[in-house]
């Protein structure tokens, strides 16, 4: 268990200094290990009934020691499941394109920011989110009560925004490891609790998610 999941007097450390602490730890994990994970945590995913009863994914291409996602979109695109990927804008925001297998996938380097996998497709625009029957997230860390730590870019705040907006209710999914499901992570007004969280040891709904 992590230090700051357990404090005696009361006080957790805010969102920059939990998101340093869960990236050290990704990058001193090899990528051996990082690879061994992913067709686990695709199997998990996939006792999830929402994946099962889905015709559109919104997911991601995972990068460094993020869980991978890679056997993930492989099976829901070999079962006929629309995927699609985001790709970033110059203001964070996320445009959407399908997924057409790995061969699909472009390296993309974004001036100050972190090199991203992306689709080679047409864009479908920001709103093909909306289309989404589950919405996968990309996170450091999740609690209790489903509340997720994201990596501060704020492109997922505005794809949560655009769907609360629009009136759509996807299930929102965080893949994480073992180790990031803690007790706490603050919280502020905007944030919204994800309703199921998926590690390598298996899958868990947030009762109090929606």
């Amino acid at each position: 268990m992590s230090p700051h999941t357990s404090d005696p007097h009361g006080t957790h450390p805010d969102k920059r200094t939990l998101r340093r602490e869960f990236l050290a730890v990704r990058n001193a994990l090899l990528q051996g290990d990082v690879r061994a994970t992913e067709k686990v945590v695709a199997e998990r995913a996939l006792d999830l009934a929402e994946f099962e009863d889905a015709h559109t994914v919104a997911a991601y291409v995972s990068v460094g020691g993020e869980p991978g996602t890679g056997a993930l979109l492989d099976v829901l695109r070999a079962r006929g499941t629309r995927v699609l990927l985001p790709v970033l804008l110059p203001d964070n925001d996320l445009d959407w394109g399908a997924y057409e297998g790995a061969g699909s996938l472009v390296r993309v380097q974004h001036p100050g920011k972190m090199t991203l996998l992306e689709p080679d497709g047409p864009r479908l625009g920001p709103d093909a989110v909306l289309e989404a029957d589950v919405v996968l997230l990309p996170g450091l860390a999740v609690d209790a009560r489903g509340m997720r730590l994201g990596r501060g870019g704020g492109s997922y705040d505005r794809v949560l925004a655009r769907l609360e907006a629009a009136g759509a209710h996807p299930a929102l999914v965080v893949l994480l490891y073992d180790s990031e499901v803690v007790a706490h992570v603050p919280a502020e007004a905007h944030d919204k609790a994800v309703d199921a969280v998926v590690t390598p040891s298996g899958a868990r709904r947030f009762r109090d998610a929606r």
